[in-house]
């Protein structure tokens, strides 16, 4: 395994495996973990909060462990409702639990580079597996670069992408970048047309190269149910069978 850049944590995806109920077949399901470790290194979307994490009581003097935990709605790996971008938009607490669990559609795009476009031709091999209810996760490779300057550089999503994702009935999009959307400038398509459709975008997942090509996996997105807020961070994990 290979360490996250400037994270100090170990790569995601170890393997585990948990047996499945029967009208999952029976056979038994491999977990992946999907997720960046949050600690104050986290890199966050420049201007939001940074993550601050400090003990709070100690067994020793308190007589039990509690940590105080202070960070943004969108650090880490999050998904963003629609409310981050439409004041009349759902907030995180109101986005139907469906959006957040699906089969996943994943779609390698490993050889992009700095601030290049994925486009339609990227989405293009996948088109005839998206349907309603999927999560079409895209995997950059790009979380490697967390805690360096190019992590900010990343690929992003061409608005034709997401339109037409939208158009295939598509209302959750996955990303292994820190935005869907291009980084540092004024424009949001990405966001702006998923908002207004009432989707659901992850963001900021990681360990996607530990998915086994060709496998569609379960994509779990749950988010905190925070009231009133504009997203959460979650603990993204795929379920891949093993047969």
């Amino acid at each position: 395994m290979t360490a996250l850049a400037g994270s100090g944590a170990r790569a995601n995806g170890d393997g585990s495996t948990i047996a499945l109920p029967p009208w999952c077949g029976g056979s038994r399901g491999r977990i992946v973990d999907l997720s960046h470790p949050l600690t104050e290194a986290t890199p966050v979307y420049p201007g939001d909060p940074e993550p601050r994490i400090f003990t709070a009581t100690t067994v020793g003097e308190d007589g039990y462990n509690l940590s105080h935990v202070h960070l943004g709605t969108q650090t880490g790996t999050h998904v963003d409702a629609p409310f981050h971008f439409r004041d009349d938009g759902a907030t995180i607490d109101r986005v139907p639990l469906a959006l957040t669990a699906g089969p996943g559609v994943v779609a390698p795009v490993a050889g992009k580079t700095a601030g290049e476009r994925i486009t339609l031709d990227d989405l293009e091999p996948h088109r005839g597996r998206l349907a309603p209810g999927c999560i079409v996760l895209f995997c950059t490779g790009w979380y490697r670069h967390a805690g360096t300057p190019a992590f900010f550089e990343h690929p992003y999503l061409e608005a034709a992408v997401g339109e037409a994702l939208l158009e295939a009935g598509v209302r959750t999009l996955a990303i292994d970048t820190l935005n869907a959307d291009f980084t540092g400038g004024d424009d949001f398509p990405i966001h702006d047309m998923f908002a207004a459709a009432g989707g659901l975008i992850a963001e900021n997942l990681a360990g996607t190269e530990a998915l086994t090509p060709g496998v569609e996996p379960l994509l779990l997105l749950l988010p905190l149910n925070l009231v009133g807020c504009d997203g959460a961070p979650v603990r993204a994990v795929a379920f891949e069978p093993v047969r």
